[in-house]
C-alpha cells in the first residue's frame, strides 16, 4: 500500500496546529462584464485579471492573509507549465507550505474562465479540468503534517477523485478517512453543480466529516430540500436542511452562508444566526471567492477557539472584504482589518433572516 494510504497517526492530535487545504489549485481568468449575455448576444468586459483560484488555493491564501503567522499547508496537482509555476509562486509568496503541491507533465494546469456580472452580481464559471482530472487519493499524505484541520474540495471537478476508489464511493471519501485516521478534523467544500450531482458526491462524505461549511443551494442539494426559490434564500429552510445533513453524518457543526447572512447548527441542537455585512454597493466589485473567504474566516476562528457567533462574525467580515475585487483573494486583509471594515459598514438586521431573504 502506498505510504499516503497507510493512515497511521504519527503526531499527537493535541499538538496539531494549522490548516491544510487539499484539492483544487487552478488559474482563475477573472472577468467583470456589464451583464451576462444570452446566447448569440454580446457583453462588454469592464475589468479583468488572472490569479490563482480553487478551494485549495483560495482558502490557503485567505487564511494567510487573515494571519500571516498562522501555519498553512496544501496538497494539490498542477501542470508543468506557466500557470502551474504561477500557482507555486503564489504559494511561496504567501508563505504556504507546499511540499505536497505536485507538478505533473501529463496535463496542463486546470483553469477557469470566471465571469462576474456588474448588473446582477452573479457569477458564471466555465472550466477546463486539465491536471485536476489526474488528482487521486495517492497524492495525499497526512503522516507528517502537523495541521489540525483539513479543508478539502472540490467534488465535481476532479474526474478520478469523483470516481469510486478501491471500494469507497469516491476518492473524496478515501481522503477524508485517511485524514481522520491521522488525527485531523475534516471539512468539505463544494461547488454549485446540479443538485443531483452534489448529492451523489457529497452524501457519502458526510459520515467522515467533522465540519461542513456550504452555501444555501449546496445544503439544499445535500438534504433534498428547497432552500432557494425564485432567486431568494430561505434561512429557515437552510436550518432544516442543515439538521437533515447532521442526522446523516458525523459533523459537529454545519454552517450555511448566503448573501444576507449565515446559520450554524450544532449537533447538540443549538442554532446561531447572523446577518451579513452591509457593504456599500459602490464597493462591491465581484462575488467570486466570497464563499472561500467566509470559510477561511470561520475555520481560522474555529481553530483558534472562538465561539461560534464570533467565528461567523469573522467569516462574514472576511467575505465582505473579498467583495471589493474581481479575483478571489486579493482584497482579503488581516482578521483585525476585516472586522474593522465590517464594523465601518455595519451589519444587516436579524429580521432580514426571518424566512425569505433576498439573494444579492
Amino acid at each position: 500500500m502506498p505510504p499516503s494510504l497507510r493512515g497511521t497517526m504519527s503526531i499527537d492530535p493535541g499538538r496539531r496546529r494549522g490548516i491544510i487545504t487539499g484539492g483544487t489549485w487552478c488559474i482563475d481568468r477573472n472577468k467583470l462584464v456589464d451583464l451576462w449575455p444570452a446566447e448569440d448576444s454580446i457583453a462588454e468586459i469592464l475589468q479583468e485579471d488572472s490569479r490563482g483560484g480553487g478551494s485549495g488555493c483560495n482558502l490557503a491564501i485567505d487564511v494567510k492573509r487573515l494571519d500571516p503567522a498562522f501555519p498553512v499547508e496544501t496538497i494539490g496537482l498542477v501542470g508543468d507549465d506557466d500557470d502551474g509555476r504561477r500557482l507555486i509562486a503564489a504559494a511561496d509568496e504567501t508563505g504556504i507550505e507546499r511540499q505536497q503541491l505536485t507538478v505533473t507533465g501529463a496535463a496542463a494546469t486546470q483553469y477557469v474562465d470566471a465571469y462576474s456580472s456588474s448588473r446582477s452580481g452573479r457569477r458564471t464559471h466555465i472550466f477546463h479540468q486539465g491536471a485536476a482530472a489526474l488528482l487521486t487519493p495517492e497524492h495525499f499524505n497526512f503522516e507528517r503534517t502537523g495541521a489540525r484541520i483539513l479543508h478539502l474540495g472540490l467534488p465535481g471537478v476532479h474526474r478520478q477523485m469523483d470516481s469510486p476508489w478501491r471500494g469507497d464511493p469516491n476518492g473524496w471519501v478515501t481522503v477524508l478517512v485517511m485524514a481522520r485516521s491521522a488525527g485531523l478534523l475534516t471539512n468539505l467544500e463544494l461547488c454549485s453543480l446540479a443538485a443531483e450531482r452534489i448529492a451523489a458526491l457529497a452524501r457519502p462524505c458526510l459520515p467522515h466529516l467533522d465540519l461542513l461549511i456550504v452555501n444555501d443551494f449546496e445544503i439544499g442539494a445535500i438534504a433534498a430540500q428547497n432552500t432557494v426559490t425564485g432567486g431568494r434564500s430561505d434561512a429557515a429552510a437552510c436550518i432544516r436542511a442543515a439538521e437533515i445533513a447532521l442526522s446523516a453524518g458525523s459533523m459537529r457543526l454545519v454552517v450555511v452562508h448566503f448573501p444576507a447572512g449565515a446559520i450554524a447548527v450544532s449537533r447538540d441542537g443549538s442554532i446561531v444566526t447572523r446577518a451579513s455585512v452591509r457593504v456599500p454597493a459602490p464597493q462591491i466589485v465581484g462575488a467570486n471567492g466570497a464563499g472561500d473567504a467566509f470559510a477561511a474566516g470561520f475555520l481560522y476562528a474555529y481553530h483558534e477557539g472562538w465561539t461560534v457567533p464570533d467565528a461567523i462574525r469573522l467569516a462574514h467580515a472576511a467575505a465582505a472584504t473579498s467583495l471589493r475585487g474581481i479575483s478571489t483573494t486579493e482584497t482579503v486583509e488581516t482578521w483585525q482589518a476585516c472586522l474593522a471594515f465590517a464594523e465601518s459598514c455595519g451589519w444587516g438586521s436579524a429580521q432580514s433572516l426571518a424566512g425569505q431573504v433576498p439573494v444579492q
